[in-house]
């Protein structure tokens, strides 16, 4: 998927079976929180129980409903931008499964630093517009418009995409 997106996106995403998408998409934003609690144990909410309860908690609301929520809502957004651009397009489903594996890069955007954390971002973007452009048959310039909210929503904020480059490009302002 990684290495060769658009052969990935044509055989792998199939018409109303969003489950494996979803599962893949469960599993992504587990590694990425898991990974930011253990590199950065600040970031475990504090809840009743210590640290290792809080994060359970958190992981568990995670998977169960902030991963599965933010997808399907960056899903309806994406449909509905690609609306007035397409005339002919792919499910809602397909949509779903696209956004959902466009995030493997953002596993590993729970690693505290800013250059790992901007280029899962901006890699998972591409993925998205590359995947739309397959997926849904249409150019990749149409599908880099289409898919600018949805990147900036999943990728910019969920991943941390904008925080990190802001700390990237603050960082290279200070030398």
């Amino acid at each position: 998927m990684l290495a060769r997106p658009r052969k990935f996106f044509q055989d792998g995403v199939a018409p109303g079976d969003q489950a494996p998408g979803l599962v893949f998409a469960i599993a992504v934003a587990l590694v990425y929180q898991g990974l930011q609690f253990v590199l950065t144990p600040s970031t475990i909410p504090a809840i009743e129980g210590g640290a290792a309860v809080s994060a359970i908690v958190a992981l568990l609301v995670v998977a169960l409903f902030v991963a599965p929520l933010l997808l399907h809502l960056t899903a309806a957004i994406q449909t509905a931008l690609l609306i007035p651009l397409l005339s002919r397009r792919a499910g809602v489903s397909e949509t779903v499964q696209v956004i959902a594996y466009a995030a493997a890069p953002c596993a590993l955007a729970g690693i505290p630093v800013p250059a790992v954390q901007t280029v899962c971002a901006l890699y998972g973007a591409g993925l998205l517009a590359i995947g739309i452009s397959v997926v849904h048959q249409t150019s990749l310039s149409k599908a880099l418009v289409a898919t600018a909210v949805p990147s900036g929503v999943v990728f910019g904020y969920a991943f941390g995409g904008f925080r990190a480059l802001s700390a990237l490009l603050n960082g290279v302002l200070v030398l």
